[in-house]
């Protein structure tokens, strides 16, 4: 058997949770390199094991949500709790990865959103992530979407995309 091959392709998550609030310190994760920390503009991220799903994207800017699934263990309840009732901000960087070298990524896409609720299983805890959009009320965290912030804005509803 050849142990010599290596997979072209290896993609993992890097986890940031921010709060809203100065008191609290953003947590910082990723699940590829077990046991392992691995830097990331200019943070350590360190290993949990937790997946990334849901992410579903329309025209309509809908808000659509998604999940962190994680183990239900002594480190996720410690701080699961606190994110939800604290609705922290939750960004996801899905990388493409060199499996040899924790230095070596390549940045694939972002997620934002805000934790707002959360699953407590038996063996898992899933954390549901809402997008910071919301298409019906123009509502971002503490921010609106007006002309000062995006440029001229549509005024009739003929608008085409080209």
């Amino acid at each position: 058997m050849d142990t010599s091959f290596r997979p072209e392709i290896a993609v993992g998550h890097l986890l940031t949770l921010k709060p809203r609030t100065a008191n609290a310190s953003p947590l910082y994760f990723q699940n590829f390199f077990i046991n392992q920390d691995m830097p990331y503009n200019n943070n350590v991220h360190g290993f949990l094991p937790f997946g990334f799903s849901g992410v579903t994207v329309n025209r309509s800017g809908d808000n659509q949500s998604t999940q962190l699934a994680l183990p239900n263990n002594a480190i996720s309840k410690a701080w699961a709790s606190t994110i939800v009732e604290g609705t922290w901000v939750a960004l996801v960087d899905m990388l493409m990865l060199n499996p040899e070298d924790n230095t070596d990524y390549r940045l694939l896409s972002s997620y934002a959103g805000q934790v707002t609720g959360a699953q407590w299983g038996e063996i898992e805890l899933r954390l549901e992530i809402s997008s910071v959009l919301d298409a019906v009320g123009g509502d971002v965290p503490r921010r609106r979407i007006t002309e000062d912030v995006f440029g001229p804005l549509p005024t009739t509803a003929n608008v085409r995309l080209s």
